[in-house]
């Protein structure tokens, strides 16, 4: 996709306050109402991205830029942060709706459980719900995702793509086995080392630093992701990702099934996360489902440098239930 063409596409953002928590938006397209929009060109579908962890929705937009594009500008791509993995700048307003208050907070609501209930929690309140949804789910934003299916059924999805999806024996991966000591045994060690380093930093020297990572990596980033260094989100990252080892053991073949025909796996070649003898496993026990395997090497963190070939295949998938919106 041109250049250009990326930086028309106008990306709205939002912190709202969802379950209790601080919450980020990020919402590509011109609509950021859904529900107060009467009109007749209010789109009938909405598009919804589930990050990995850590949950930083900013890394998302231009992957959400090229999905909005390549579906013809027709249906809102909207990115979510975790709970807890983004906070507001002092200068943002925080906002509020009569549906999700104070007082509907959810219990540990970073944990994994909490993180599900989250995505449902800002579905139920921004979203009406005779709107279509299309989820796309990354990391373990697969495992909320298939999670979300399973505790509302009736979620008008019609398509959801499960891409590099941790959703079994994260543990015993590659990275698990790496990940296990350091986020379940070490990670008071971790918080306190993080906050000892990154509280006392102005944010000055943050935000160059940032700055400085994303140029070496070739990144460009309209959203400054200062969140990376602030240890409280750092925490929550940490926090969800002991969790995660230690529940995502055992793969909900039941919910699968049920939802089968709405499922798209997309596994990599060279995941550390899930290795290909995972594809392979639920390749043999859902032959008759779209279980595919990457042949481009793209790696588990596609949204460095593969967003425009993961939102081409995408886009390709959604052709014909796109034509029928």
């Amino acid at each position: 996709m041109d250049s250009e063409l990326k930086e028309e596409i106008p990306v709205h953002e939002e912190f709202i306050l969802c379950g209790g928590a601080e919450t980020q938006v990020l919402k590509c397209g011109p609509w950021t109402d859904l529900f107060n929009d009467q009109s007749v060109k209010r789109p009938k579908l909405l598009i919804f991205i589930i990050p990995g962890n850590p949950g930083f929705s900013a890394f998302y937009v231009p992957f959400a830029k090229a999905l909005y594009s390549l579906t013809n500008r027709c249906f809102p791509v909207w990115t979510i942060s975790h709970a807890g993995h983004a906070l507001a700048p002092k200068d943002k307003k925080i906002l509020t709706t009569s549906e999700d208050s104070n007082a509907q907070e959810i219990k540990d609501i970073y944990g994994l459980n909490g993180q599900i209930e989250h995505k449902l929690a800002f579905l139920r309140t921004h979203v009406p719900k005779d709107m279509k949804l299309v989820l796309i789910g990354h990391s373990v934003g697969s495992y909320f995702t298939l999670q979300m299916l399973k505790r509302v059924p009736e979620l008008p999805v019609i398509r959801a793509f499960l891409l590099f999806p941790t959703i079994e024996r994260m543990s015993e991966s590659p990275n698990g086995r790496i990940a296990t000591p350091l986020l379940c045994w070490f990670r008071y060690v971790l918080y306190v080392t993080g906050y000892l380093l990154l509280k006392p930093c102005p944010e000055k020297i943050k935000s160059l630093l940032i700055r400085r990572g994303l140029q070496v990596m070739n990144l460009e980033n309209e959203f400054s992701p200062l969140n990376i260094l602030e240890p409280f989100c750092l925490a929550n990252a940490a926090y969800l990702g002991g969790q995660e080892m230690m529940e995502v053991v055992k793969r909900d073949d039941e919910t699968i099934r049920e939802h089968l025909c709405k499922l798209t796996f997309y596994y990599g070649t060279i995941d550390p996360w899930c290795p290909k003898e995972y594809y392979e496993d639920i390749k043999k026990d859902f032959p008759e489902g779209d279980i595919r395997l990457c042949e481009k090497n793209i790696p588990h963190a596609f949204i460095i440098h593969f967003n425009q070939e993961m939102a081409d295949m995408i886009a390709d998938s959604l052709k014909d239930d796109l034509s029928k919106m």
